[in-house]
């Protein structure tokens, strides 16, 4: 697991950096007494073969892990992957999704294509591409919000690039709270703005999954047109419950992340 603990590690690193939000939750935690344990952890992507879901996992791939579900969002036009560590079963789970293009505007198709064209072929097939941000350079924050009327997911990548969409806090293994719900109060109670599209909690005991999360933070980002504040990244929380044998689910539910990806939805503060 050392060479995936690297890579978790770099990748907190530049979340906690880039969205100083998701730093206060977990500071918040902490002084709570918790010891913060990672459930999972989320990239996007478009279906382009230079950067699809393939492209992501390889790092996790060669760092022990393997793909272990596939989940489907046709409202959305979005497929996923998730992967779990071959022999370390407390290691974050990997969940990466990608956007299906073909299933869009002629506009958004060809904004996207030449987007990836505009990075070179070097940065492309770096092992640090999960790291790397917009690498396709300088954005334009009328096609950020021409991209948001067909899909907010879409515009999200095209400002944010690579990196990780969301750390999610394990409910399982906080001490001081009793379950998700308790969670959510004490964000609330910290001035913290839940996504409560589909209902705070997304998902049921009777699933074996229940997820939240809040809003991503607005943070004033760099277009080619000035600054201007669009979401960044967010934190989710997750608890999972034991099936009929006693083992803790460990997938997902398509129906909550469909909610759940909503989080980075852009809003007015």
């Amino acid at each position: 697991m050392n060479k995936a603990n690297d890579i978790f590690d770099k990748l907190w690193t530049i979340y906690t950096e880039q969205n100083p939000q998701a730093k206060h939750i977990h500071e918040l935690f902490v002084e709570r007494g918790e010891n913060v344990i990672n459930d999972h952890i989320a990239f996007r992507t478009f279906d382009d073969s230079r950067i699809d879901i393939e492209v992501l996992a390889k790092p996790f791939i060669e760092s022990g892990y393997e793909h272990k579900g596939d989940y489907h969002f046709p409202e959305k036009k979005l497929y996923a992957k998730h992967y779990e560590h071959k022999t370390d079963k407390n290691a974050p789970r990997v969940f990466i999704s990608q956007l299906i293009t073909k299933e869009f505007s002629a506009f958004l198709q060809e904004t996207i294509s030449d987007t990836i064209s505009k990075t070179s072929e070097q940065d492309l097939i770096s092992d640090k591409l999960i790291y790397s941000g917009k690498i396709w350079g300088e954005v334009s924050y009328e096609i950020y919000n021409k991209l948001r009327e067909e899909s907010e997911y879409a515009a999200w990548l095209y400002v944010n690039g690579f990196r990780a969409n969301h750390f999610t806090v394990s409910v399982n293994n906080l001490k001081t709270f009793d379950g998700i719900r308790e969670v959510n109060q004490f964000l609330k109670d910290n001035g913290l703005l839940m996504n409560d599209s589909g209902g705070e909690v997304k998902g049921t005991k009777e699933q074996l999954l229940e997820q939240s999360s809040i809003k991503a933070g607005m943070e004033l980002t760099n277009f080619k047109e000035g600054q201007f504040e669009v979401p960044a990244c967010y934190y989710e929380f997750a608890m999972r419950y034991p099936d009929k044998k006693g083992n803790l689910y460990s997938g997902f539910i398509a129906n909550s992340a469909d909610k759940i990806f909503e989080s980075t939805d852009f809003y007015k503060k």
